[in-house]
């Protein structure tokens, strides 16, 4: 079987699968789970013997036309070159993590059948992006993932948190989606075609008319897509979905196409230094202002919601200094572990017994209740922290590495301003990762929370999962770093050492704050009792983190009230504490600037409508009405009347005609 037709076949069987899975859900659903997990683990080795027969070489290249348009032609067409063949790869490995995770996390739930079917379809429209030559059909594929995320952020419809969460990442992301659609259209226009490969090569040889407007237009898209500012802030609510997604969705798919998207173009943007400026403002800010905020937050995925919007700000960073691979790098590294993150918080969020969705406040003694989460999570930490020899650390370097590189060397098509940009906010954020990692660690396995009874152990398929995850996020940045540049640009991925003793010193300063600051708060602090809670009874983690979010605890209200005293991040923050808590009120600034007015407009045409537009259809139909009750009583039905009537009417007539006769 040829690379192109194994290509074809790995967005296909999940698809099939979810189709499978959302016929057979009701009327036999002892095969909804095999339709979960098979396909996507076959996707999983087709990818990988496509990333083996593609080897870093040659890109590969198939096409066939879908449909005549009569303009800009739309081809079925596959380019897979060593970046698309190893995010193929991370995809479905992380897909069929989740899967598997899934079928114990969410054993209880009555709607399993449609979550694993939309999980299946997801991962279908990803790896089309992934894979596709054409830029429309990588567009089915990125809308595809749009209304996917709106179902599965929104499992949990019964509550008004998962409800408003999907509405708002559906209409944020469309609000980017808008532009993005324009700046496909006018790339495909001025390239003639929308064949990657074509768009690349009219670049190439500078026949693109307006390449500043077209990469802001598209700039707009990945935004929403990928969460940054300013369209980052569907992300933290996002997570009123099954924590699985948030994996899925953090991870490998949703958020990381945005990135991907800009690498797989990314001399269309080069051909705009105006852009690329504008790019790596939008990275700093990012990278900055989330790291604050994962600082500030009490409940566990909101932290990690924040930290994976600094860390798609570092990948943003690589490819606004023109490092496409070390963006890729970061990419790959991070999906691992921030999977492995997502996965253990559910376990955590298991094991808390809280009743709220994960408040790291009201957590105790986790470290001996859940050792596979705490061990792993470690890992994930240390990794996510950027610490040697973890592998966060080698892909986060190379980021560091290629903003120095382009501040201080001025090479190629980027300003060197944009270098100083993501390398002055990726040294600040490094320091910001690493406290609010510390935090996260120290309040949910060391914290001084209410004490929860025992659970049930969880199911095997969530602890084994945690561990095949724990070894990519240990070793993979110390074996990737010497082999992907063959199959990348051929750029050096190594760390270099004034970014690595910067930013790891910056890394262990954040670390030894933030624990020095909660060992003297907590010895200072009085123990406060949070109240004894229940563990839900079944031991379904679905089920507890559903009742979770309907209890309507902080973890979704008031997030900077949270009761720890001993919380590290009010002295670490001081007054930025509550703005940081609360994402710096962005929701509150958007609401101001655009919903309202939004609101007040559609308020006056609908007032417009009312009284000055019906007031004219209401007049216009008044008159036919009075000229038809007119007629309507003339009709007696009383045939002496019609008789006399035509007598005299014939009278009249005859009066008339002698009177006109007489006149002439």
């Amino acid at each position: 079987m040829t690379t192109t037709t194994l290509a074809a076949l790995v967005p296909v069987l999940p698809f099939l699968g979810a189709a499978a899975g959302l016929l057979l859900g009701r009327t036999a659903p002892g095969f909804v789970r095999p339709l979960a997990v098979l396909p996507v683990l076959a996707s999983l080795v087709l990818t990988a013997l496509v990333a083996a027969r593609q080897g870093g070489g040659r890109a590969l290249d198939a096409s066939t036309l879908l449909t005549p348009t009569g303009s800009v032609p739309v081809d079925l067409a596959l380019h897979i070159d060593g970046f698309a063949a190893l995010v193929a790869v991370l995809v479905a490995f992380v897909a069929s993590c989740v899967q598997i995770y899934s079928t114990g996390y969410l054993r209880e739930d009555p709607r399993y059948p449609s979550y694993a079917a939309l999980v299946s379809l997801f991962t279908s429209a990803m790896l089309l992006v992934v894979y596709s030559g054409d830029l429309i059909v990588l567009l089915v594929g990125w809308e595809v993932m749009g209304i996917c995320s709106y179902f599965l952020v929104g499992h949990y419809w019964e509550t008004p948190e998962a409800r408003a969460a999907s509405l708002k990442a559906f209409l944020v992301t469309k609000l980017g989606d808008v532009p993005f659609l324009i700046g496909l259209f006018a790339l495909g226009t001025d390239a003639g075609s929308f064949r990657i490969t074509r768009v690349l090569a009219t670049v190439a040889s500078g026949g693109l008319d307006h390449p500043t407007l077209i990469a802001l237009l598209l700039l707009a898209g990945v935004a929403g897509k990928s969460a940054q500012f300013p369209l980052h802030t569907w992300l933290p609510d996002a997570m009123a979905g099954p924590t699985p997604v948030s994996a899925l969705i953090h991870a490998a798919t949703m958020v990381a196409a945005g990135v991907y998207f800009i690498a797989r173009l990314l001399p269309v943007f080069e051909a705009s230094a105006a852009a690329m400026v504008v790019l790596a403002a939008m990275a700093a800010v990012t990278m900055v202002g989330s790291g604050l905020s994962a600082l500030a937050q009490d409940d566990i995925k909101r932290v990690l919601a924040y930290s994976t919007i600094g860390q798609l700000g570092y990948m943003t960073g690589a490819l606004a200094v023109g490092d496409r691979g070390a963006a890729v790098f970061h990419l790959l590294a991070h999906g691992a572990f921030k999977a492995l993150l997502f996965l253990a918080a559910g376990v955590v969020i298991h094991a808390g017994g809280t009743n709220s969705l994960a408040a790291m406040s009201r957590m105790s003694h986790l470290r001996d209740r859940v050792p596979d989460a705490f061990w792993t999570m470690t890992v994930a930490l240390l990794a996510l922290a950027a610490i040697p020899p973890f592998s966060g650390f080698f892909s986060k370097e190379s980021v560091l590495g290629a903003a120095e590189h382009t501040a201080t060397g001025h090479e190629g098509p980027v300003p060197g301003a944009a270098g100083w940009i993501v390398l002055v906010a990726g040294l600040v954020t490094a320091l910001l990762t690493a406290a609010y990692a510390t935090r996260l660690w120290l309040l949910a396995f060391r914290g001084r929370g209410a004490e929860a009874p025992e659970h049930v152990r969880e199911p095997l398929t969530m602890t084994v999962v945690l561990w095949v995850l724990a070894v990519p996020s240990l070793a993979f940045g110390g074996l990737a770093y010497r082999t992907l540049p063959g199959w990348f640009d051929g750029r050096g991925l190594a760390p270099t050492l004034l970014t690595s003793v910067l930013g790891t010193g910056l890394a262990v300063v954040g670390a030894l704050l933030t624990y020095g600051v909660w060992q003297r708060t907590s010895a200072r602090a009085a123990r406060v009792p949070l109240g004894a809670v229940a563990a839900h009874p079944e031991g379904d983690a679905g089920q507890v983190e559903a009742e979770a979010i309907a209890a309507h605890e902080p973890a979704y209200g008031d997030i900077a009230r949270a009761p720890d005293p001993a919380d590290p991040a009010r002295v670490l923050l001081g007054p930025l504490f509550r703005p940081a808590a609360s994402g710096f009120h962005l929701d509150a600034v958007y609401s101001a600037l655009f919903v309202r007015p939004v609101l007040a407009a559609a308020s006056l045409v609908r007032f417009l409508d009312r009284e000055v537009v019906d007031t004219y259809v209401r007049g216009a139909a008044a008159l036919p009405r009075l000229l038809g009750a007119a007629v309507r009583r003339a009709q007696t039905g009383n045939v002496q009347t019609y008789v006399s009537a035509l007598l005299a009417g014939t009278v009249v007539l005859t009066v008339a005609v002698l009177l006109v006769a007489s006149g002439a």
